[in-house]
């Protein structure tokens, strides 16, 4: 296990804009950093990070949490590897102790797919340099194509050798076994090298992390794929997958916009150009964690094409599923014969990078150009193809993005906007229509499978739900435990999306449950700061715990009642109460309500104190007001606790009149009711409530 002193040096020295910087473009927003998040679609940016907390939130999906968090979530990795990232970033050693054998056997297993990668990674690199028909076959090839040495080795290239078990032997002998060559798609089922006399292309996840390869056949007379790539795996899936995007993100935020080309060796090529913000599909078609993975970095893309390329058309069909995404989609064709490598050699960096930038245009207007072009004369061809571009329009969310495309579109091939608006509308309102069919196809079985759970344990005929799930009526209604399901958002082209249910809050006067929460909003973000400025053991958990601690089993939520015990146990034995310890406690109800009161979604902007020099002038500035925030809260929290009370004592004098108790009763009930309101007018009056009775 990794030392504490080790986990401490790691969660000090990451900084959230740094690590997340490394996945996602970030823009500055008051104090804040604001993108797309990575974990779930969205166009409108709602991801937060705040470098002054070392925290991320995004207020779409609610995930958040500290940089050894974010790097769990976003690659998909154990808490143990995701420290091991930070301290490789950062160059921190790594302190272990010493581990069980079965904790070491389930590392291993974790890490030994990536690790056997790796090992291919620079055995392939190896035979490259270091072998005669390496350097013959395979660097040669390589050098010929104008790959320096430092580029060949920052890509990680290498060759295959020819010989039908090289590597399966060679890996087997560093103990690597059969079972785990094949998992990963390098020896085959029959035991033969999957890669033979290719040139070997290494394919890196985001994070840098060895996934897979590209093999280029190097023998002309064999019949064989020209290019193969590494088979899918638990570690490789290629529609995720966009080659060079590791060492491009970075470019990519820079430029503002993402280069697609077809091939590994353009990709190669233009990055040891200096044009290093490209990208390669691997002669695949676009998918859309693809066009996702992108948009993180920027929601600009140009598409560069081959001048002799015969399936241009086919591809820009794909191509709707960038706009889909809300991208904006330029495309580059090359002079005739050209591929972008051939041409960047032919005509050197700076004309290279004039010239996409000059013949850039924009996909639309570049699709209805060479469409209507291919249909003059034919009007049955011309209507098809208006169809054509009338479909691609309609995929683009933004309704205003949309009516400027009909404009230029109608312009250009003389049709009437009017016309043209009519078909893009009723593309969109079919659109619409199958996503509520697709809602509520899945309500339907959603609530189907509930009826099955429930059945097993149910008797036929009982229950809230037919014995029977596959006669479960049409119109059924969706079971309320069910997590309300709306389409993606690209589903309602250029229209405003399902509205979003409704979430009950009871009201504020007959619940405390907002005051609890405040409560422990408090303790999290200032419990260890003092309270007296005179006295420092006096801490704000000290002061808000010693006046509710009698009623700490009176709390309405079960978690804010387990975090304000724990505080005043750590209080009692003297433990410092910092945000830092709540985002990274072991319990994930603990970190996610750190997050959530670390981080609200609306804050005071900077900018009245920084550029405008206007402070707050009835109190200190938020961060600086946990003092008077403590006292009413506290106050808040008595006076709904004071309405529970009365409530109860109301009932209780209900009671007594119908049952007919006795005068006594009622008077009994009568004198606590008066003097409960009584302290709550105290109280009430002391944080200006207006009392209505």
């Amino acid at each position: 296990m990794i030392t504490k002193k080790t986990i401490n040096d790691i969660v000090e020295t990451s900084r959230i804009e740094d690590v997340v910087g490394d996945f996602v473009n970030l823009k500055k927003r008051g104090a804040n950093l604001l993108g797309l998040c990575p974990f779930h679609n969205e166009k409108t940016p709602s991801f937060t990070v705040s470098p002054s907390k070392n925290i991320y939130k995004c207020f779409g999906c609610g995930k958040g949490g500290d940089p050894v968090n974010f790097i769990m979530e976003h690659e998909s990795v154990s808490y143990p590897e995701s420290l091991k990232y930070l301290a490789e970033k950062y160059g921190i050693e790594i302190e272990e102790t010493q581990t069980s054998q079965a904790h070491r056997e389930e590392q291993q297993k974790l890490d030994s797919l990536y690790v056997l990668n790796q090992y291919a990674r620079d055995y392939y690199h190896d035979q490259l340099l270091n072998t005669d028909i390496g350097k013959s076959v395979g660097l040669s090839y390589l050098k010929n194509r104008g790959f320096t040495k430092e580029t060949i080795e920052k890509f990680g290239l290498g060759y295959a050798p020819k010989d039908k078990d090289a590597f399966t032997q060679a890996a087997k002998r560093k103990g690597y076994k059969g079972q785990q060559l094949k998992k990963l798609g390098l020896t085959s089922k029959y035991d033969s090298d999957f890669f033979r006399d290719r040139v070997m292309f290494t394919i890196h996840s985001v994070s840098g992390k060895v996934i897979g390869f590209g093999g280029r056949i190097m023998s002309k007379n064999v019949k064989a794929p020209k290019y193969v790539n590494t088979p899918e795996t638990e570690v490789y899936n290629k529609s995720k997958v966009l080659y060079g995007a590791y060492f491009a993100k970075r470019a990519i935020r820079k430029a503002d916009e993402c280069i697609l080309v077809e091939g590994y060796t353009d990709v190669v090529s233009l990055h040891q150009g200096g044009i290093e913000n490209v990208v390669a599909s691997s002669g695949t078609s676009l998918t859309v964690e693809q066009i996702r993975m992108v948009k993180r970095y920027t929601q600009n893309m140009k598409i560069l094409y081959d001048g002799d390329s015969a399936g241009v058309k086919a591809a820009l069909r794909g191509l709707d599923l960038v706009l889909e995404q809300d991208m904006n989609v330029k495309v580059v064709m090359l002079p005739e014969g050209e591929d972008p490598d051939s041409y960047l050699q032919n005509v050197g960096s700076e004309a290279f990078k004039e010239y996409i930038e000059s013949q850039a245009k924009d996909f639309i207007l570049f699709k209805s150009e060479l469409l209507f072009e291919e249909a003059t004369g034919d009007p049955v061809r011309q209507s098809a193809m208006i169809k054509d571009i009338v479909a691609s329009i309609a995929k683009i969310p933004d309704p205003l993005k949309r009516s400027l495309y009909i404009k230029e579109c109608g312009h250009l091939m003389k049709v009437e906007e009017e016309i043209l608006m009519n078909e893009v509308n009723q593309i969109v309102t079919k659109s619409v229509h199958q996503a509520e069919d697709q809602r509520k196809k899945d309500q339907r079985q959603y609530a189907r499978k509930k009826a099955a759970e429930q059945n097993k344990n149910t008797p036929p005929g009982n229950g809230n739900f037919p014995s029977d799930p596959g006669n479960f009526p049409e119109h059924a209604p969706f079971p309320e435990d069910a997590p309300p399901y709306f389409p993606e958002e690209e589903m309602y082209v250029g229209m405003a999306p399902p509205p979003q249910p409704v979430q009950r809050r009871p009201s504020a006067a007959n619940n405390a449950e907002y005051q609890e929460k405040d409560i422990v909003r408090l303790l999290i973000s200032y419990g260890g700061q003092p309270f007296d400025a005179e006295d420092k053991e006096v801490t704000v958990a000290r002061f808000i715990l010693s006046n509710i601690e009698d009623v700490l089993d009176d709390f309405d939520n079960d978690l804010y009642q387990r975090i304000a015990r724990e505080c005043l146990d750590m209080t009692i034995d003297g433990t410092p109460i910092t945000p830092e310890y709540f985002i990274q406690h072991e319990d994930k109800d603990f970190r996610r309500l750190a997050i959530d009161v670390l981080q609200p979604e609306f804050e005071m902007s900077p900018n009245w104190l920084d550029k405008h020099d206007l402070p707050l002038r009835s109190q200190p500035m938020p961060d600086a007001n946990f003092n008077n925030d403590s006292i009413s809260a506290i106050y808040w929290f008595k006076l709904r606790k004071l309405d529970k009370l009365i409530e109860r004592n109301k009932a209780s004098m209900k009671k007594a009149i119908e049952e007919k108790s006795g005068e006594d009763e009622v008077m009994k009930a009568m004198k606590i009711h008066q003097k409960l309101m009584e302290i709550r007018k105290d109280i009430a009056l002391k944080v200006n409530t207006v009392i209505v009775r």
